[in-house]
Protein backbone atom coordinates (compact mmCIF):
# COMPACT_ATOMS: atom_id res chain seq x y z
CA UNK A 1 0.00 0.00 0.00
CA UNK A 2 1.35 3.77 -0.90
CA UNK A 3 1.34 5.90 2.36
CA UNK A 4 -2.22 7.73 2.06
CA UNK A 5 -3.77 4.11 1.81
CA UNK A 6 -1.73 2.63 4.96
CA UNK A 7 -2.87 6.12 6.97
CA UNK A 8 -6.88 5.71 5.96
CA UNK A 9 -6.85 1.93 7.01
CA UNK A 10 -4.76 3.17 10.52
CA UNK A 11 -7.53 6.18 10.90
CA UNK A 12 -10.29 3.35 10.55
CA UNK A 13 -8.27 1.62 13.41
CA UNK A 14 -8.35 4.51 15.81
CA UNK A 15 -12.34 4.54 14.77
CA UNK A 16 -13.72 0.55 15.58
CA UNK A 17 -11.25 0.59 18.20
CA UNK A 18 -12.46 3.85 19.68
CA UNK A 19 -15.93 2.16 18.99
CA UNK A 20 -14.69 -1.09 20.80
CA UNK A 21 -13.61 0.61 23.63
CA UNK A 22 -15.95 -1.06 25.95
CA UNK A 23 -15.65 -4.57 25.04
CA UNK A 24 -11.87 -4.15 25.07
CA UNK A 25 -12.07 -2.33 28.31
CA UNK A 26 -13.21 -6.13 29.60
CA UNK A 27 -11.22 -8.20 28.18
CA UNK A 28 -8.26 -6.60 29.74
CA UNK A 29 -10.72 -6.37 33.19
CA UNK A 30 -10.96 -10.60 32.64
CA UNK A 31 -7.57 -10.92 31.89
CA UNK A 32 -5.66 -9.25 34.32
CA UNK A 33 -8.18 -8.04 37.20
CA UNK A 34 -7.42 -3.79 37.17
CA UNK A 35 -10.00 -1.35 37.64
CA UNK A 36 -12.55 -0.60 35.26
CA UNK A 37 -11.50 3.53 34.84
CA UNK A 38 -7.85 1.83 33.88
CA UNK A 39 -9.18 -0.60 31.24
CA UNK A 40 -11.47 1.99 29.91
CA UNK A 41 -8.32 4.49 29.85
CA UNK A 42 -6.19 1.94 28.64
CA UNK A 43 -8.71 1.57 25.84
CA UNK A 44 -9.01 5.02 24.79
CA UNK A 45 -4.93 5.54 25.05
CA UNK A 46 -4.22 1.99 22.77
CA UNK A 47 -6.69 3.09 20.25
CA UNK A 48 -5.02 6.98 19.97
CA UNK A 49 -1.77 5.10 18.73
CA UNK A 50 -3.56 4.88 15.51
CA UNK A 51 -4.93 8.33 15.30
CA UNK A 52 -1.48 9.69 16.08
CA UNK A 53 0.01 7.19 13.78
CA UNK A 54 -2.39 7.68 10.49
CA UNK A 55 -0.82 11.26 10.48
CA UNK A 56 2.68 10.41 10.66
CA UNK A 57 2.23 7.53 8.14
CA UNK A 58 2.22 10.08 5.09
CA UNK A 59 5.25 11.78 6.49
CA UNK A 60 7.79 9.75 6.56
CA UNK A 61 11.20 11.28 6.01
CA UNK A 62 13.40 11.90 2.80
CA UNK A 63 15.87 14.18 1.31
CA UNK A 64 17.47 15.25 -1.70
CA UNK A 65 20.43 16.95 -2.08
CA UNK A 66 23.72 18.10 -3.67
CA UNK A 67 27.08 17.01 -2.29
CA UNK A 68 29.69 19.11 -1.23
CA UNK A 69 31.62 17.93 -3.96
CA UNK A 70 28.91 19.26 -6.45
CA UNK A 71 29.38 16.01 -8.49
CA UNK A 72 26.43 14.00 -7.51
CA UNK A 73 22.60 14.23 -5.79
CA UNK A 74 22.49 12.58 -2.48
CA UNK A 75 19.37 11.36 -2.06
CA UNK A 76 17.89 9.43 1.14
CA UNK A 77 14.45 7.46 1.02
CA UNK A 78 12.91 5.90 3.86
CA UNK A 79 12.18 1.80 3.32
CA UNK A 80 10.04 -0.30 5.61
CA UNK A 81 12.74 -2.49 8.05
CA UNK A 82 10.81 -5.60 7.25
CA UNK A 83 8.56 -8.30 9.52
CA UNK A 84 8.74 -7.09 13.04
CA UNK A 85 8.64 -9.43 16.11
CA UNK A 86 6.64 -7.71 18.47
CA UNK A 87 6.84 -9.35 22.41
CA UNK A 88 4.21 -7.51 24.29
CA UNK A 89 3.09 -7.76 28.72
CA UNK A 90 0.42 -8.46 30.14
CA UNK A 91 0.44 -5.37 32.43
CA UNK A 92 -0.99 -3.27 29.35
CA UNK A 93 -2.24 -5.64 27.20
CA UNK A 94 -4.02 -3.51 24.57
CA UNK A 95 -1.32 -0.56 25.01
CA UNK A 96 1.46 -2.38 24.60
CA UNK A 97 0.35 -3.92 21.27
CA UNK A 98 -1.17 -0.73 19.33
CA UNK A 99 1.86 1.35 20.35
CA UNK A 100 4.00 -1.31 18.27
CA UNK A 101 1.48 -2.36 15.83
CA UNK A 102 0.13 1.60 14.61
CA UNK A 103 4.07 2.69 13.65
CA UNK A 104 4.95 -0.33 12.21
CA UNK A 105 1.87 -0.90 9.76
CA UNK A 106 2.31 3.22 9.43
CA UNK A 107 5.76 2.62 8.04
CA UNK A 108 5.04 -0.42 5.64
CA UNK A 109 5.93 -3.24 7.94
CA UNK A 110 4.06 -6.18 8.74
CA UNK A 111 3.81 -7.51 12.46
CA UNK A 112 4.24 -11.09 14.28
CA UNK A 113 2.61 -10.52 18.15
CA UNK A 114 3.58 -13.16 20.72
CA UNK A 115 1.41 -11.44 23.58
CA UNK A 116 1.78 -12.62 26.98
CA UNK A 117 0.42 -15.70 28.18
CA UNK A 118 -1.43 -14.32 30.77
CA UNK A 119 -3.30 -11.86 27.89
CA UNK A 120 -3.94 -13.34 24.69
CA UNK A 121 -7.38 -12.70 23.84
CA UNK A 122 -7.27 -9.01 24.02
CA UNK A 123 -4.38 -9.12 21.67
CA UNK A 124 -6.67 -11.62 19.29
CA UNK A 125 -9.63 -9.19 19.80
CA UNK A 126 -7.74 -5.95 18.82
CA UNK A 127 -6.04 -8.27 15.53
CA UNK A 128 -9.64 -8.84 14.48
CA UNK A 129 -10.96 -5.83 15.14
CA UNK A 130 -7.88 -4.42 12.66
CA UNK A 131 -8.66 -6.36 10.22
CA UNK A 132 -12.18 -5.26 9.83
CA UNK A 133 -10.90 -1.51 9.14
CA UNK A 134 -9.14 -3.24 6.57
CA UNK A 135 -5.49 -3.99 7.24
CA UNK A 136 -4.92 -7.28 4.99
CA UNK A 137 -5.20 -10.17 6.43
CA UNK A 138 -1.47 -12.03 7.32
CA UNK A 139 -0.33 -8.24 8.43
CA UNK A 140 -0.96 -8.88 11.77
CA UNK A 141 -0.27 -12.33 12.84
CA UNK A 142 -1.02 -13.22 16.35
CA UNK A 143 0.94 -15.86 18.08
CA UNK A 144 -0.26 -16.99 21.95
CA UNK A 145 1.61 -19.63 23.27
CA UNK A 146 2.78 -20.93 26.76
CA UNK A 147 5.87 -22.11 25.38
CA UNK A 148 7.40 -18.60 25.65
CA UNK A 149 11.18 -19.40 25.25
CA UNK A 150 11.39 -22.05 22.47
CA UNK A 151 8.23 -20.09 20.29
CA UNK A 152 10.01 -16.93 20.84
CA UNK A 153 13.62 -18.81 20.06
CA UNK A 154 12.22 -20.46 16.72
CA UNK A 155 10.70 -16.28 15.53
CA UNK A 156 13.81 -14.84 15.92
CA UNK A 157 15.68 -17.26 14.25
CA UNK A 158 13.31 -17.20 11.42
CA UNK A 159 14.66 -15.52 8.68
CA UNK A 160 11.51 -13.28 7.29
CA UNK A 161 12.30 -11.23 10.76
CA UNK A 162 14.45 -8.35 10.49
CA UNK A 163 13.38 -6.91 13.91
CA UNK A 164 12.44 -7.55 17.18
CA UNK A 165 10.62 -4.79 19.38
CA UNK A 166 10.12 -5.96 22.80
CA UNK A 167 8.26 -4.47 26.30
CA UNK A 168 8.94 -6.17 29.51
CA UNK A 169 11.71 -6.75 31.69
CA UNK A 170 15.06 -6.17 31.67
CA UNK A 171 15.94 -9.16 32.96
CA UNK A 172 14.31 -11.07 29.65
CA UNK A 173 15.37 -8.16 27.89
CA UNK A 174 18.82 -8.80 28.08
CA UNK A 175 18.14 -12.78 27.56
CA UNK A 176 16.50 -11.29 23.95
CA UNK A 177 19.15 -9.30 23.20
CA UNK A 178 22.04 -11.84 23.14
CA UNK A 179 19.33 -13.85 21.28
CA UNK A 180 18.82 -11.21 18.66
CA UNK A 181 22.69 -10.40 18.41
CA UNK A 182 23.00 -13.76 16.35
CA UNK A 183 21.05 -12.93 13.28
CA UNK A 184 22.14 -8.94 14.36
CA UNK A 185 18.66 -7.92 14.15
CA UNK A 186 17.24 -4.57 14.67
CA UNK A 187 16.12 -4.18 17.76
CA UNK A 188 13.76 -1.74 20.05
CA UNK A 189 13.87 -2.81 24.20
CA UNK A 190 11.51 -0.73 26.57
CA UNK A 191 12.04 -2.80 29.59
CA UNK A 192 12.26 -1.67 33.76
CA UNK A 193 11.55 1.15 35.61
CA UNK A 194 12.73 2.56 39.10
CA UNK A 195 11.48 5.94 38.61
CA UNK A 196 11.75 8.43 41.74
CA UNK A 197 9.01 10.96 42.77
CA UNK A 198 10.92 13.83 43.91
CA UNK A 199 9.11 16.30 45.95
CA UNK A 200 10.98 19.82 46.76
CA UNK A 201 9.96 21.66 49.80
CA UNK A 202 8.26 24.80 47.91
CA UNK A 203 6.15 22.20 46.07
CA UNK A 204 2.24 22.25 46.48
CA UNK A 205 1.61 19.56 48.42
CA UNK A 206 -1.97 19.42 48.06
CA UNK A 207 -1.18 18.85 44.38
CA UNK A 208 1.83 16.35 44.71
CA UNK A 209 0.29 14.23 46.09
CA UNK A 210 -2.93 13.67 44.01
CA UNK A 211 -0.13 13.57 41.45
CA UNK A 212 1.63 11.22 43.47
CA UNK A 213 -1.68 8.82 43.77
CA UNK A 214 -2.03 9.05 39.96
CA UNK A 215 1.71 8.26 39.51
CA UNK A 216 1.63 5.29 41.40
CA UNK A 217 -1.78 3.91 41.49
CA UNK A 218 -2.99 4.06 37.91
CA UNK A 219 -3.28 0.41 36.34
CA UNK A 220 -3.30 -1.13 39.33
CA UNK A 221 0.13 0.45 40.26
CA UNK A 222 1.74 -2.25 37.77
CA UNK A 223 3.53 0.11 35.15
CA UNK A 224 6.50 0.35 33.91
CA UNK A 225 6.20 3.77 35.03
CA UNK A 226 4.64 4.00 38.39
CA UNK A 227 6.47 5.89 40.73
CA UNK A 228 8.94 3.55 42.92
CA UNK A 229 10.19 5.74 45.17
CA UNK A 230 9.30 8.87 46.92
CA UNK A 231 11.52 11.51 47.63
CA UNK A 232 10.61 14.10 49.95
CA UNK A 233 11.93 16.89 51.38
CA UNK A 234 12.44 17.02 55.22
CA UNK A 235 10.93 20.33 55.59
CA UNK A 236 7.66 19.01 54.39
CA UNK A 237 7.91 15.02 54.38
CA UNK A 238 5.56 14.38 57.84
CA UNK A 239 2.54 16.30 55.99
CA UNK A 240 3.21 14.74 52.41
CA UNK A 241 3.41 11.45 54.00
CA UNK A 242 0.08 12.10 56.45
CA UNK A 243 -1.64 12.90 53.46
CA UNK A 244 -0.65 10.52 51.15
CA UNK A 245 -1.18 7.81 53.86
CA UNK A 246 -5.12 8.98 53.95
CA UNK A 247 -5.02 8.91 50.39
CA UNK A 248 -3.57 5.66 50.31
CA UNK A 249 -6.00 4.40 52.73
CA UNK A 250 -9.27 5.96 51.20
CA UNK A 251 -8.81 3.72 48.03
CA UNK A 252 -11.47 1.33 47.21
CA UNK A 253 -10.34 -2.46 46.38
CA UNK A 254 -12.52 -4.81 45.09
CA UNK A 255 -13.30 -6.23 41.21
CA UNK A 256 -11.87 -4.74 38.36
CA UNK A 257 -15.75 -4.88 36.33
CA UNK A 258 -17.04 -3.00 39.57
CA UNK A 259 -17.84 0.24 38.88
CA UNK A 260 -16.61 1.54 42.05
CA UNK A 261 -13.37 0.01 42.21
CA UNK A 262 -10.28 1.97 42.69
CA UNK A 263 -7.84 -0.48 42.48
CA UNK A 264 -8.32 -4.27 41.24
CA UNK A 265 -6.57 -7.51 42.37
CA UNK A 266 -2.68 -7.91 41.27
CA UNK A 267 -2.36 -10.14 38.05
CA UNK A 268 -0.95 -13.50 39.41
CA UNK A 269 -0.63 -15.28 42.75
CA UNK A 270 3.29 -14.71 42.11
CA UNK A 271 2.90 -10.96 41.80
CA UNK A 272 1.29 -11.22 45.14
CA UNK A 273 3.73 -13.43 46.82
CA UNK A 274 6.83 -11.31 45.55
CA UNK A 275 5.38 -8.09 47.04
CA UNK A 276 4.61 -9.77 49.92
CA UNK A 277 8.52 -11.07 50.31
CA UNK A 278 9.42 -7.60 49.04
CA UNK A 279 7.72 -5.67 52.01
CA UNK A 280 8.32 -7.91 54.90
CA UNK A 281 11.64 -7.74 53.90
CA UNK A 282 11.71 -3.80 54.18
CA UNK A 283 9.96 -4.30 57.54
CA UNK A 284 12.55 -6.41 58.81
CA UNK A 285 15.23 -4.25 57.71
CA UNK A 286 13.92 -1.12 60.00
CA UNK A 287 10.96 0.26 57.55
CA UNK A 288 7.44 1.12 59.17
CA UNK A 289 4.08 0.69 57.67
CA UNK A 290 2.29 3.46 57.89
CA UNK A 291 -1.70 2.25 55.98
CA UNK A 292 -3.51 -0.09 57.23
CA UNK A 293 -6.11 -0.97 54.73
CA UNK A 294 -8.59 -3.73 54.76
CA UNK A 295 -8.63 -6.33 51.28
CA UNK A 296 -11.13 -8.37 50.16
CA UNK A 297 -11.52 -11.97 50.77
CA UNK A 298 -11.06 -12.78 47.27
CA UNK A 299 -11.33 -13.90 45.19
CA UNK A 300 -8.33 -12.19 43.23
CA UNK A 301 -4.77 -11.43 44.71
CA UNK A 302 -4.84 -8.36 46.39
CA UNK A 303 -3.00 -6.90 48.09
CA UNK A 304 -3.24 -3.37 50.24
CA UNK A 305 -2.08 0.21 49.31
CA UNK A 306 0.73 0.65 51.53
CA UNK A 307 2.98 3.22 52.27
CA UNK A 308 6.30 2.63 54.15
CA UNK A 309 8.87 5.44 56.52
CA UNK A 310 11.76 5.30 58.13
CA UNK A 311 13.02 3.71 54.98
CA UNK A 312 17.01 4.16 54.83
CA UNK A 313 18.80 6.03 51.40
CA UNK A 314 20.38 2.73 50.73
CA UNK A 315 17.46 0.14 51.41
CA UNK A 316 17.57 -2.71 49.20
CA UNK A 317 13.14 -1.92 48.26
CA UNK A 318 15.12 1.38 46.49
CA UNK A 319 16.52 -0.80 44.21
CA UNK A 320 14.17 -3.23 42.89
CA UNK A 321 10.92 -2.47 40.63
CA UNK A 322 8.25 -2.75 43.19
CA UNK A 323 5.21 -3.26 40.03
CA UNK A 324 2.23 -3.09 43.00
CA UNK A 325 0.60 -0.84 45.61
CA UNK A 326 3.50 -0.22 47.45
CA UNK A 327 5.42 3.21 47.88
CA UNK A 328 8.79 4.07 50.30
CA UNK A 329 9.08 7.23 51.02
CA UNK A 330 12.72 8.37 51.88
CA UNK A 331 13.72 12.03 53.09
CA UNK A 332 16.48 14.53 51.55
CA UNK A 333 17.62 17.96 52.54
CA UNK A 334 19.38 19.86 49.25
CA UNK A 335 19.18 19.12 45.86
CA UNK A 336 22.44 17.49 45.15
CA UNK A 337 21.68 14.66 47.92
CA UNK A 338 18.31 13.87 46.02
CA UNK A 339 19.76 14.06 42.36
CA UNK A 340 22.90 10.98 43.64
CA UNK A 341 19.76 8.75 45.56
CA UNK A 342 17.39 9.56 42.09
CA UNK A 343 20.82 8.01 40.32
CA UNK A 344 21.45 5.49 41.99
CA UNK A 345 20.47 2.70 39.87
CA UNK A 346 20.79 0.49 36.87
CA UNK A 347 17.49 1.47 35.53
CA UNK A 348 16.61 5.23 33.69
CA UNK A 349 12.67 5.10 32.22
CA UNK A 350 10.68 7.35 33.71
CA UNK A 351 10.97 10.28 37.17
CA UNK A 352 8.87 12.80 38.49
CA UNK A 353 9.70 16.04 40.04
CA UNK A 354 7.77 18.37 41.76
CA UNK A 355 8.42 21.93 42.91
CA UNK A 356 7.12 25.47 42.42
CA UNK A 357 10.38 27.09 41.04
CA UNK A 358 10.20 25.90 37.55
CA UNK A 359 13.74 26.59 36.87
CA UNK A 360 14.81 24.57 39.69
CA UNK A 361 12.44 21.50 38.53
CA UNK A 362 13.31 21.74 35.09
CA UNK A 363 17.70 21.99 36.37
CA UNK A 364 16.85 18.94 38.22
CA UNK A 365 14.51 17.04 35.19
CA UNK A 366 17.96 17.34 32.67
CA UNK A 367 20.18 16.30 35.87
CA UNK A 368 18.27 12.69 36.51
CA UNK A 369 19.21 9.60 34.85
CA UNK A 370 15.78 9.05 32.77
CA UNK A 371 14.17 9.26 29.65
CA UNK A 372 10.96 10.79 30.59
CA UNK A 373 10.32 13.31 33.21
CA UNK A 374 6.92 14.64 34.62
CA UNK A 375 7.53 17.81 35.95
CA UNK A 376 4.59 18.95 38.15
CA UNK A 377 2.43 16.38 36.79
CA UNK A 378 1.64 12.59 37.77
CA UNK A 379 1.86 11.80 33.87
CA UNK A 380 3.38 11.53 31.01
CA UNK A 381 2.65 8.90 28.58
CA UNK A 382 1.29 10.52 25.36
CA UNK A 383 1.16 8.86 21.73
CA UNK A 384 2.43 12.17 20.57
CA UNK A 385 5.32 11.65 22.71
CA UNK A 386 8.71 10.01 22.72
CA UNK A 387 8.71 7.00 24.85
CA UNK A 388 11.29 5.12 26.43
CA UNK A 389 14.20 4.90 28.87
CA UNK A 390 18.04 5.48 29.50
CA UNK A 391 20.64 2.80 30.79
CA UNK A 392 19.27 -0.71 31.17
CA UNK A 393 15.65 0.77 30.69
CA UNK A 394 15.38 0.10 27.36
CA UNK A 395 16.77 1.02 23.65
CA UNK A 396 15.07 3.44 21.34
CA UNK A 397 11.47 5.22 21.90
CA UNK A 398 8.49 4.69 20.97
CA UNK A 399 5.50 7.02 20.82
CA UNK A 400 5.67 10.82 18.55
CA UNK A 401 7.63 11.50 15.68
CA UNK A 402 10.47 8.99 16.80
CA UNK A 403 8.04 5.89 16.96
CA UNK A 404 7.76 5.41 13.11
CA UNK A 405 11.53 5.45 12.30
CA UNK A 406 11.98 2.57 14.39
CA UNK A 407 10.47 0.44 11.64
CA UNK A 408 12.02 2.21 8.83
CA UNK A 409 15.60 2.20 7.38
CA UNK A 410 17.45 4.69 5.62
CA UNK A 411 18.73 4.04 2.60
CA UNK A 412 21.26 6.41 0.29
CA UNK A 413 21.40 6.42 -3.00
CA UNK A 414 24.16 8.30 -4.99
CA UNK A 415 22.77 10.11 -8.65
CA UNK A 416 25.23 11.81 -10.84
CA UNK A 417 23.14 13.85 -13.41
Amino acid sequence: MHPRQRAEVLRSGFEILTAHREEIADLIIAENGKAQADALAEADYAAEFFRWFSEEAVRLPGSLRESPTGNRRIMEISQPVGVVLAITPWNLPAAMITRKLAPALAAGCTVVVKPSNQTPLTALRIAELLTQAGVPNGAINIVPTRRDKEVVAALIESSPVQMLSFTGSTAVGRQLLAQASGRVLNTGMELGGNAPFIVFEDADVDKAVDAAMTAKMRHNAEACTAANRFYVHNAIRAEFTAKFVQAMESLRLGPGHDASTEVGPLASKAALEGLQDVVESALQAGAQRATATEVPAGPGYYFPPTVLTDVAPDAAILNQELFGPVAPVVGFTDEDQVVAMANATDMGLGSYVFSADLARALRVAERVHAGMVGVNTGIFSDPAAPFGGVKQSGIGREGGHHGIHEFLETKYIAVEW
